[in-house]
């Protein structure tokens, strides 16, 4: 069978299919992200698509070194099996203009007058009945039993006299602990370490009990933790989230 060419989406299989959807991508984002600009990953969770996932570049060049580079990369206990993808992805098609609409599903048939008709006066009654319910001294609307944590409406952890907590510290000097801040809520010790154990040296990563977005990388030496620090100032770990890197507190 012939090799499928180069193009700028990578197929991706054999994950761990006991991760989240979300957290998939943003780890997939984490460490392909190192070799150009992504412009989409696709990640499907049906029964067909499990541990399997799509990433697609904007240059055909990054897709070649991340397949070249990744190829049996263990990612969450298992070793990736990459290879380019058997077509373009939409968003490249559009791209070169060689995208076509795919056939639209069959809308569902509208009711007919009679049917609408009926459900119209059910409708109807039910509301009255709620009307009066509520009239009559009911229980309280649903609406106004809930509470919609951090909602519009809602006083923020400032107005509720929560103390402010700074990441912005002094540089201090160079040691082999760094400092990570501007992490997303997402943040897990795995996507950490996939990013820093690439570099000499790399011993743990430890994270801080109730913040996700603050953590803690240990080196072996204060030579290999500022290498890891100076290529990774400012990666983001995900489009909205540039990760700052500083020299412990010791």
């Amino acid at each position: 069978m012939m090799d499928i060419r180069p193009n700028h989406t990578i197929y991706v299989n054999n994950l761990n299919e006991k991760i989240k959807k979300e957290e998939l991508k943003k780890s997939l984002y984490a460490i392909f992200s190192q070799f150009g600009e992504i412009l989409d990953i696709v990640a499907l969770k049906t029964l067909k698509m499990r541990g399997q996932a799509f990433v697609i570049f904007k240059e055909i060049g990054s897709a070649t070194n991340a397949l070249r580079s990744m190829q049996g990369f263990p990612f969450y206990d298992k070793p990736m099996r990459i290879q380019y993808s058997k077509s373009d992805s939409d968003v490249i098609a559009k791209m070169k203009g060689t995208f076509s609409e795919r056939p639209k599903k069959v809308k569902r048939v509208p009711p007919t007058i009679e049917e609408a008709s009926v459900d119209t006066k059910k409708a109807k009654r039910k509301a009255a009945k709620e009307q009066a319910r509520l009239n009559l001294g009911g229980t309280t609307p649903l609406v106004q039993q809930v509470t919609h944590v951090g909602g519009y409406g809602q006083a923020s952890p400032m107005q509720q006299g929560t103390p402010h907590v700074s990441t912005t510290v002094p540089e201090q000097p160079p040691n082999q602990i760094l400092f990570l801040t501007n992490l997303p809520d997402e943040t897990n010790e795995m996507m950490l370490s996939m990013l820093f154990n690439q570099f000499p040296g790399f011993k743990e990563v430890r994270l801080v009990p109730n913040r996700h977005d603050i953590a803690f990388v240990e080196f072996e030496n204060e030579l290999q933790s500022g290498a890891a620090k100076d290529a990774l100032q400012g990666f983001k770990i995900t489009p909205s989230h540039a990760m700052k890197i500083s020299f412990a507190k010791k």
